[in-house]
C-alpha cells in the first residue's frame, strides 16, 4: 500500500482507523495536538509527514493492537501523552511522556494503552501498519 493511500475503516478484525495519506507538507507547520483533539477513534493512526525514506505518524491509542511484526523494518514509538505499553515475546516495555523505544524488524510485538495515550512513530515509508 503507498503512502498516498488509505486503509480500510475499521473492520472486526482490525478495528483501527489508519490513515496513509501524508497529512502535512514539507514546509507546513505540523499541528499535533490540534489533529490529537480532533480524534474519536480508540485507536487512531495519521502520517503526518514524508522524511526522506521515512514517515512520522500520530497514534491516538486506548486498548491494545494485535500480535504482529514487520520482517524488513524497524520501528520507533515516542510517548507526547499517557502510559505505552510495548509487548514483546518474554517482556513488556513501560514508557511514559518523553520516552521513546526501537522495536526492531522482525520482532514480534503488540501496543497497548490502559488510557488514552498520544504518541509518535517513525519508520519506514512502505511500513504497513498490521504488520506483515
Amino acid at each position: 500500500m503507498s503512502a498516498e493511500q488509505r486503509s480500510d475503516s475499521p473492520s472486526k478484525s482490525h478495528p483501527y482507523a489508519t490513515h496513509l495519506d501524508v497529512k502535512y507538507p514539507p514546509l507546513e507547520v505540523v499541528d499535533i495536538q490540534k489533529l490529537a483533539d480532533a480524534v474519536r477513534d480508540r485507536w487512531y493512526n495519521q502520517t503526518l509527514c514524508e522524511v526522506n525514506d521515512s514517515v512520522v505518524r500520530l497514534g491516538v491509542m486506548q486498548g491494545e493492537y494485535h500480535w504482529h511484526k514487520h520482517d524488513d523494518l524497524d520501528e520507533f514509538f515516542y510517548v507526547v501523552e499517557g502510559t505505552f505499553l510495548i509487548d514483546l515475546e518474554g517482556r513488556t516495555v513501560e514508557l511514559s511522556p518523553r520516552q521513546g523505544f526501537v522495536v526492531p524488524k522482525g520482532a514480534v510485538h503488540r501496543t497497548r494503552a490502559p488510557k488514552k495515550a498520544i504518541i509518535l512513530m517513525v519508520e519506514g515509508a512502505g511500513i504497513v501498519p498490521t504488520g506483515d
